[in-house]
């Protein structure tokens, strides 16, 4: 299919649009085939683990911050991107109880809805799947690394020229890259005259866009791992973040094993906040991960779990672990309010 596309491309495909198939063409693309994804071990088959696999304080830390919005926007339904395997919907659902009429999930995956359904199968009619948002909502949206998952595109800086970076099939029928001169430019200069690589995420942002669209009265709550914009297009940043997974393992080859790992880049979350506002929404907050769920009773949920669920609960907040690295953002449409998981290291002033 990538091959087809390359040709019908005149013989080279923008970066955005290889990552889009390679993730989601049907029955081909790594979140539209039925491999597994998610699992804490190797052994499971699967690549990689997201914080509610790994503990359910994650989900009840987060709950704490869902039902605040609820209140605080007079609504009671909850939206959440890219589910995954349904363990965060889950833990959100147990823990906020009678306080949501309806949990709607937005996913195009279908083998992981229907991991899902099955996950989710005692709350019955209560939770719902769409595959794109309706004209209007008004709710509490969360996502948990699902930004990280959008295509982006890749620029490259090469004796200060800067080049859109593509895909060709090569004189031996293999994927190879190519670069060609583009207007393009990341969102700020990169100092130094060194060679640079980088991505720009257009994509992500006009989701955004399109949420804010949407979005009536409510809030949403993104976490991924991702830097603000001075941290995000350092010079030192000069390999750019893109990153695949297979087998928990790690590597940065995304032309390779096409459609058996993931790809992702890390989130520039200065673009995000940029165009939340100018579509119309507001920045509730932006903060670690690790003071977020501090700030939303963590600590004391640790103190009285057991000592797996402790251990584990000691990574998503560790600062070398998912601590630091990963970040939430908040945005929100209606009267700004004191959200609970922004009350301490509330870090919005570096966006």
């Amino acid at each position: 299919m990538v091959e087809k596309s390359i040709r019908r491309a005149d013989g080279w495909l923008p970066f955005d649009r290889f990552m889009a198939l390679a993730l989601y063409a049907p029955g081909l693309g790594y979140y539209a085939n039925d491999s597994r994804k998610f699992g804490a071990m190797p052994s499971s088959g699967s690549d990689f683990v997201t914080a509610p696999e790994m503990t359910p304080l994650f989900g009840q830390a987060l709950a704490a911050q869902v039902a605040d919005a609820l209140r605080a926007s007079g609504t009671r339904e909850v939206w959440e991107f890219g589910a995954g395997s349904g363990a965060l919907a889950l833990q959100l659902l147990d823990a906020l109880s009678d306080a949501i009429d309806r949990y709607i999930i937005v996913d195009l995956s279908g083998s992981l809805r229907a991991r899902q359904q099955q996950a989710l199968a005692a709350y019955g009619e209560r939770v719902n799947w769409v595959s794109e948002l309706p004209e209007t909502l008004c709710g509490v949206v969360v996502g948990n690394e699902v930004l990280d998952a959008m295509p982006v595109k890749l620029l490259a800086r090469k004796g200060g020229i800067w080049h859109e970076r593509g895909i060709v099939v090569n004189a031996q029928g293999a994927l190879a890259w190519q670069d060609w001169p583009t207007e393009l430019r990341p969102p700020v200069d990169i100092a130094g005259p060194h060679d640079y690589l980088t991505e720009i995420h257009p994509q992500a942002q006009a989701f955004i866009r399109t949420l804010a669209d949407r979005l009536v009265r409510g809030a949403a709550f993104f976490i991924d791992y991702g830097f603000s914009e001075s941290e995000y297009y350092h010079e030192q940043r000069h390999m750019g973040t893109l990153m695949c997974h297979h087998g928990h393992m790690a590597d940065t080859d995304p032309l390779a094993q096409l459609g058996h790992k993931d790809i992702t880049a890390h989130v520039d979350f200065t673009g995000l906040a940029l165009a939340a506002q100018e579509a119309g929404l507001g920045v509730l907050g932006y903060t670690t991960q690790a003071r977020f769920l501090m700030n939303c009773g963590l600590v004391p949920m640790l103190a009285q779990a057991p000592l797996a669920q402790r251990v584990a609960g000691q990574r998503l907040i560790a600062e070398h672990e998912m601590g630091e690295l990963f970040k939430v953002i908040a945005l929100h449409r209606g009267a700004f309010w004191d959200a609970v998981g922004f009350r301490e290291g509330d870090r919005t002033h570096v966006l």
